[in-house]
Parts: structure tokens; sequence; C-alpha cells
């Protein structure tokens, strides 16, 4: 195999691939097997066919397109390899139909969009503020509010309902006086100030009572995901069967006890709990905003020119994600995008920002690691192992072999290293 490399124009090259004439007739030899099987011809049975008789009948092309599947799966990547570029995208590929033959070499181009330079500016001494790694009684306060929030209990009431009550409904929503679909529920609990229902719903149940009915007038939003109902007046009829108010308990040690946490039984266990989870909170988000500061100052003192191909690919990923957390928790993405009035070219295009500045981050980092020249050790990877392990309650050998390459496992590391190192050089404020 010969392979030259020629750029033609930024982040892509062309690469002309020429395979000896012994690597294509051995292609040619292995189409020929797969083809013969399914060929028919009298007085032969399936996959006996002589070769020299086949090739007089069909003719040595009928091979051709059989034999180049065989051979690209393999010689692109070597030619890759061999080339030392780095692709970011699917490539192009043609063939030298002109002088393909059997007995003689095959040529192919491959035009491949890489990875782009990464020129770095700044990346030493970049000024960050820090943010207050402090815990206050007001923070610790705070927190008890939201446990007594958690275990509220409804009340019924027969007063009229304000903003935070539950109330339970009937509804039917009507439109130029005609009922339209999905317009119609019983029983429905709502919480008033929720924002779940269409704007201006719930402000007009505020004051009203159990066994009341009312008539609601709203304006369906210009973005409803129903063509029919985008931007329509509606008037809804409600009837109210109960008014439920959230009832805090109070905060004694019999509650604290019920919350049913190890070794705390008394307010002040409590407090001092919620204090050490606040303060190993705060320092993570404190770490975490110094980090998002010197990453983003750092990909922004860089010069680096992001392929659109490599921009797509990631908003793919990030689609594609999208549908596996919705999937985990029950809904499939065209449900996702039949309720938010959204598409899938839609979401691509949302996506896009977010990809840039991900593209960007990864390749600074990877190039101040390279820059830095950081190595990841035998340690390093043996404790990714251990983590691994631990947080899927696996062995260490069961982690070995799921994980046989660690090639990106050590990226991941030299880009950790690469953090550590633009927080460890940054100049605090």
């Amino acid at each position: 195999m010969t392979v030259k490399v020629e750029k033609i124009e930024e982040n892509k090259v062309k690469l002309t691939v020429t395979l000896s004439e012994e690597q294509f007739n051995k292609a040619l030899d292995e189409a020929f097997k797969k083809v013969v099987k399914e060929v028919n011809v009298q007085g032969f049975r399936k996959g006996k066919v002589p070769r020299k008789m086949f090739e007089q009948r069909f003719g040595v092309e009928s091979l051709y397109e059989e034999a180049i599947n065989y051979l690209l799966p393999n010689a692109y990547p070597e030619a890759v390899e061999e080339a030392k570029i780095e692709p970011v995208a699917q490539p192009e590929i043609d063939v030298d139909f002109e002088n393909i033959g059997k007995d003689k070499p095959l040529t192919f181009f491959a035009t491949v969009v890489v990875k782009p330079d990464v020129k770095l500016g700044q990346y030493k001494g970049l000024e960050v503020e820090e943010i207050s790694k402090d815990v206050t009684e007001e923070d610790i306060d705070a927190e008890i509010n939201k446990l007594l929030e958690q275990n509220a209990e409804l009340v019924i009431k027969e007063t009229e309902a304000v903003l935070g009550d539950t109330v339970v409904i009937d509804y039917e929503g009507f439109k130029d006086d005609v009922a339209f679909e999905g317009g119609k529920a019983e029983n429905h609990s709502l919480v008033l100030g929720s924002n779940s229902f269409i704007p201006g719903f719930e402000e007009q149940l505020v004051g009203i009572k159990p066994g009341q009915s009312k008539s609601i007038n709203v304006k369906f939003p210009e973005e409803y995901q129903s063509e029919e109902l985008k931007g329509a007046d509606a008037k809804f009829n409600v009837v109210c069967h109960e008014v439920k108010t959230r009832e805090l308990p109070e905060l004694n040690e019999d509650f604290v006890k019920e919350l049913n946490r190890e070794n705390i039984n008394t307010l002040e266990e409590l407090k001092t709990d919620i204090k050490t989870n606040l303060i190993n909170q705060k320092e993570t988000a404190a770490k975490n905003h110094l980090v998002d500061q010197v990453v983003e100052k750092a990909a922004t003192n860089a010069e680096i020119t992001i392929p659109q191909e490599m921009i797509d690919a990631e908003a793919d990923k990030m689609l594609h994600d999208t549908s596996h957390r919705l999937e985990q928790q029950g809904i499939n993405l065209e449900l996702y995008l039949q309720y938010t009035g959204s598409t899938k070219e839609g979401l691509l295009e949302q996506f896009k920002g977010e990809a840039v500045k991900r593209i960007r981050y990864s390749l600074t980092l990877e190039q101040i690691t390279k820059e830095e020249d950081f190595a990841v050790t035998e340690e390093d990877i043996n404790k990714e192992f251990e983590q691994i392990s631990k947080m899927y309650n696996i062995s260490v050998e069961q982690v070995k072999e799921a994980i046989p390459n660690t090639s990106e496992m050590e990226q991941e590391i030299k880009s950790r290293k690469a953090v550590d190192f633009l927080v460890e050089n940054s100049v605090k404020l």
C-alpha cells in the first residue's frame, strides 16, 4: 500500500491510496467465493460454478464492487494510520474505476475532515474569581426548611384557595364554544403557582372554594404545540371539589428521628450533619467555579477553526444522549418532541452552540496536555480502574476485561491533569 497526503483546504485532506495488484486479486478471489454462492448456472449447483466459466459469462467486472467492499474496511484505517491524520467525520471515498482491473493495482481517494490545529493563547496565570465557601446559619436554616417542606402533609381546608394550595378540579376547555380535544379532565390535582398550566389559568383559581364553579378565560401561547390552539382564546369551565394546604411538621426531635438518618437523633446533630454536607457542597461548587473559568478563558484565548462536520457530529451525539436520558425516564424522543412542539432538526440546531463550546474546551485541554507533556502512569490507570469498580460494584479484573483499550481513559486522565494545572497556575481574585 502507498499513501499520498494532500491538504486541499483547512482541516481537510485528500488521501490517494494505492493497493497492489496482489491485494486486489486476493479481494477478487474473496468476492468470487461470496458471489458464486448466489449464482444460478444451468448444469451446476449453487456455489460450484468454475471461476473461469463465471468470468466468461458474467465478466470479472461483476466482482469489482464486492472486492472493493472487502478491501476498504481495512485499507482505509491503515491508510489513516500511515498518513498520521486524525479524522473527525466519515470520509468521502471515490474509487479510480477508469484504471481498475484484474492483475492491476487499485487506487482510491479519500477526502477526510481532520482534527483542527490548536494555537494556544495565554493559559497560565489566568485571573479567576473565587466564590465563598462559608456556611452561614441562614444556609443551615434554609436546608431545614427544605426538609420541613419535603415532609409537609396536604390537609383539606374549607376556606378559599391561595397560591401554594392544591385544588382538586374538573375542567373542560372550549374554543368558540366548541369543546376541544385534550381539554377535559376530572379530579385533577393542581398546585396554584406551579405554572404547570396555561398562563393565567392558575391565577384565576386563587380564591376558589370547595364546591364552587367558575369560568376562566385564557389565551394559549403562540408557541403552543397544538396548531389548532396556538394563540387562541379559550374558556374553561371549572368545578372545585377540594382545596388542600401544605401543613409543615413541627421542628422537634420526633421530626428528626422520623428522618431516619444514621446516628442523628437530636436537632443539634441534624444541624451539624447539614453543615458538614453544605461545606462539602460549597467546596465542590467553589472548585467547579474555578474550573469553569480557567477552561473557558484558556479556550477563548486559543485559536481554533472547528470544521462544521465536527460540530454536526457532536450535536448528533448530544441528541443521542438526550434520547437515552428520556428513555430512562420512560419517555421516547418522538413523544418529547410532540409535547414540546420541537423537531429533531430544531433540537440539533439548539445543540450546536453547546457543541462548539464542548469541542473548543476538549481541543484546548488536549493541546495543553501536549504542551506540558503530561504523562499517564500505571498508577493513574489502576486508580481509574479502582474508581470504576467501586462505582459499578464489580471487581477490578472485570473492569479491565471490559476496557481492554485504555487510550480514551488515558486522554481523559490527561485532560483532568490539564484542568488541575490551569487551576493551580491561575491567579485567584
